[in-house]
């Protein structure tokens, strides 16, 4: 019983994997932070401010791109 080798774990995704997977999350909380705003005080009021470039353009295409992030760090081969 005391010959038995005891193996160390392992984990599942590499060091590489892991820090294009928190990029990929910072991206995406980016885009999300990005997005947020542009309301009224007042909700009587409407603040044209909810149609900037910003959270139209820039913010979704900021939360797609760290997808494509999040999917690319899984399919990456750990072991090259």
């Amino acid at each position: 019983m005391e010959n038995e080798k005891t193996e160390k774990p392992e984990f599942l995704f590499g060091k590489k994997n892991y820090i294009f997977m928190i990029i990929g999350v910072m991206v995406i909380g980016l885009g999300f932070i990005l997005m947020s705003g542009g309301g009224s005080d007042d909700p009587a009021v409407f603040n044209e401010e909810i149609y900037n470039w910003q959270r139209i353009r820039l913010a979704p295409t900021l939360v797609i791109i760290g997808l494509g992030i999040e999917i690319y760090a899984i399919l990456l081969n750990p072991k090259k």
